[in-house]
């Protein structure tokens, strides 16, 4: 899975998954543009990969534009920025339900547009991989509107998979289990919670941030040609016992 020479647009790249990702293509060949809100996450991942780093806000969708629109055409846009608030049904409030709806999908879902248009505008082309979660697939304790976001996030996958095929555009949604990051250190945190979650999982542990790299990195290639439209799990097979 060579990326010589590809632009690489990679929203949430100043740490976790958006992180690894990016180190990983970078290592891979790929000119990496990161998106982050943190211009400090910027700077460091600008040291170690190379990458032209832009900073905005994602959740206004004005400033999703118009990051968009400076980090112009590329061959793939991963959607990695993702946030967490800790409510459940009962205590949800709208302020939770904006943040992490905002980012979550409506950010994603500006970000596909406006890649997808640069691609059409250039001819046709590309690839969209949007990260989702197991939790848009089982009911976790205080995820409610997670949930909801990463669950919408992979029907629109496959809407976009649909109307952008033919212009030559694979859209792949990659669902990660449980991912040792900083925002899921905070949900994960308690062993009374953790412990019955880790024995639902065959390989008998959670995943590491270059796990879903190399599952992101997998749907991307060239070998992946006819998949799109997908749900790729990177879960240690704990969507399937």
């Amino acid at each position: 899975m060579d990326f010589d020479g590809k632009t690489v647009i990679i929203t949430g790249a100043g740490k976790g998954i958006g992180r690894s990702t990016a180190v990983l293509l970078a290592a891979r060949g790929a000119r990496i543009v990161g998106i982050n809100r943190s211009k400090d996450t910027l700077e460091t991942l600008r040291e170690e990969t190379g990458a032209r780093v832009i900073a905005a806000d994602l959740a206004d969708p004005a400033a999703a534009r118009a990051a968009m629109t400076e980090a112009g055409t590329g061959d793939y846009l991963i959607n990695c920025a993702g946030t967490n608030v800790l409510e459940g049904v009962l205590d949800m409030t709208d302020a939770g339900y904006e943040t992490v709806l905002g980012i979550n999908l409506r950010a994603a879902l500006v970000c596909a547009q406006a890649f997808a248009r640069a691609c059409v505008a250039a001819g046709g082309g590309g690839v969209i991989v949007n990260v989702t979660s197991i939790a848009g697939h089982r009911g976790f304790q205080d995820h409610v509107c997670y949930a909801a976001s990463k669950a919408g996030l992979e029907g629109a996958t496959r809407v976009m998979a649909k109307e952008l095929g033919p212009h030559g555009i694979r859209v792949v949604a990659v669902a990660p289990t449980v991912t040792m990051t900083e925002l899921a250190a905070e949900a994960w945190s308690d062993p009374v919670k953790s412990e019955p979650m880790m024995v639902r999982h065959p390989m008998g542990r959670f995943a590491d941030p270059v796990d879903v790299a190399r599952g992101i990195a997998m749907a991307m290639s060239d070998d992946a040609a006819m998949v799109t439209g997908s749900v790729i799990s990177v879960d240690g097979g704990f969507l399937a016992v």
